[in-house]
């Protein structure tokens, strides 16, 4: 297999065909012989060498070597080594503005010629490789729907993608050479300040969160938020070369991000509304208590943010606390609403309401233990509660919580067999039964709320936002694992 694949311009055939039996001897495969310049480009374009070893003087054409070599150059991007014997300083210095691989004076040897046609094949080939890289990546760059600006070391412009001139709004044209600064600047979009530092606040190692919603803004005033990415251009030898950033208009994932987060604001208030609608059905069998279980529910939130439960936990609490006696549509109303003692036969209906209340909701996909609280909240430390007769450990943490309140607000509201026993009843009630009969920390909560806390049953709903500054104090292990 020949080394490689020559075109041969010599316009004295003797010399012509001597190359010739050089290069075959050599290894090399004469895809032709030319004499003119006409003759030179009439055949790289039919035979496509890799290499034109050309004569600086050509006769018969118009055309010298050397503009015949330009042509070749231009039109099929091809090495060219001269052969001459001419060394003058002009014919030289015309010779290398056409960028050669190679000039050999006339006469040479065999092994000078082969030496200058393995460096020249060795450097044509290097450079198609890197042009064809250069391609691949412009190609890459130019399909990318991020804006690609790089810089020299001055922070001129040295390319842009058309994703990059779109977005800025100038042509690549106008671009090159100017200092970034002109095309457009990066603020801090809550103080609208301009970003210092980018590179050591946007570098993709950095992952600064500033970074991904930022506000680029051209000379003409046009305003985007963008993400933006930073990284440096560093040379072979470790020297900076400039900078690249990378931006990413974000006004439709922005857009997006709003429109969801208003769909799931109407979903949680469609949510709430449910729930309050679930609630309503089982007091408006029992019109004494209405307002019970919204009650138990600020309260045990209360409780809950005393105890530095997270928000998410706070509202399924809230939840739990709103449904706690749903199972009472189960209870018949003469049976709510008598006035006197219930017989040991009305105890035991009434009693199953926590039951049914379980019933009704184990199969509603809450995020949150829902129905387990409803089941529990009259679950009791020491074995008395029901209706499972759980202990202490056996009780969740929700239902502990909800016990105290329904217990405090059960005692400080009006029933139809009894007047209000008052608030500070039901906090001694709690008081006496602590470590006891109710969870610790629970009434301790409880006890700090109601006494110099500042809550009231008639506030608006605690669930709602982040715990209040102060609150959490007594933040227990178990509160990250519910």
């Amino acid at each position: 297999m020949a080394k490689g694949r020559i075109l041969v311009v010599e316009d004295e055939a003797i010399v012509a065909l001597g190359i010739q039996s050089s290069l075959e001897r050599l290894g090399y495969e004469v895809v032709g012989r030319a004499g003119t310049g006409a003759e030179a480009l009439a055949l790289a374009e039919q035979a496509r060498p890799d290499l034109v070893l050309m004569d600086v003087m050509l006769d018969g054409s118009g055309m010298d070597g050397i503009d015949t070599a330009s042509e070749l150059h231009e039109r099929f991007n091809l090495p060219v080594v001269y052969l001459s014997a001419v060394t003058d300083e002009q014919t030289l210095d015309r010779a290398k503005r056409t960028d050669p691989f190679g000039y050999l004076v006339k006469p040479f040897k065999d092994h000078e010629l082969s030496l200058a046609i393995e460096v020249a094949l060795y450097k044509s080939r290097t450079e198609q490789r890197l042009q064809e890289n250069e391609r691949l990546l412009s190609t890459t760059l130019g399909s990318l729907a991020e804006a690609v600006v790089s810089t020299d070391t001055e922070g001129r412009v040295s390319y842009l993608n058309p994703a990059a001139a779109a977005m800025l709004g100038v042509e690549p044209e106008q671009a090159l050479g100017r200092e970034i600064a002109s095309l457009f600047s990066i603020l801090e979009p809550d103080t609208r300040l301009p970003i210092t530092g980018l590179e050591e606040i946007c570098s993709p190692r950095a992952a600064h969160p500033l970074c991904e919603d930022m506000l680029l803004v051209t000379p003409n005033g046009q305003e985007m938020p963008v993400g933006l990415s930073v990284s440096p251009i560093i040379g072979a030898r470790g020297n900076f070369r400039g900078r690249v950033l990378v931006m990413r208009n974000v006004a439709l994932r922005k857009k997006a991000e709003a429109e969801l987060l208003s769909s799931m604001q109407a979903l949680r208030t469609a949510f709430r509304q449910t729930v309050r609608a679930l609630a309503s059905m089982a007091e408006k069998r029992d019109p004494y208590t209405a307002g019970h279980q919204q009650r138990v529910a600020k309260l045990a939130c209360a409780i809950g943010r005393e105890l530095g439960l997270p928000q998410e936990s706070l509202e399924g609490l809230e939840v739990a606390g709103t449904l706690h006696d749903i199972g009472k549509v189960y209870v018949p109303a003469e049976i709510l609403a008598k006035p006197a003692r219930l017989s040991h036969m009305e105890m035991g209906i009434m009693k199953s309401h926590s039951e049914v209340g379980f019933e009704i909701l184990r199969e509603v996909n809450f995020p949150w233990p829902v129905a387990r609280t409803v089941l529990e909240h009259h679950e009791r430390l020491d074995g008395s509660g029901y209706p499972g007769g759980l202990k202490d450990g056996d009780i969740s943490r929700e239902a502990r919580i909800l016990a105290v309140a329904d217990v405090v607000e059960a005692m400080s509201s009006h029933r139809p067999y009894r007047a209000a026993l008052g608030l500070t009843k039901a906090l001694e009630e709690i008081g006496s039964g602590r470590g006891r009969i109710y969870d610790a920390e629970a009434v301790d909560a409880c006890l700090a709320v109601m006494n110099g806390g500042g809550f009231t049953f008639d506030e608006p709903e605690v669930c709602q936002g982040a715990p209040a500054p102060g609150q959490a104090r007594r933040a227990a292990p178990e509160a990250a694992d519910e």
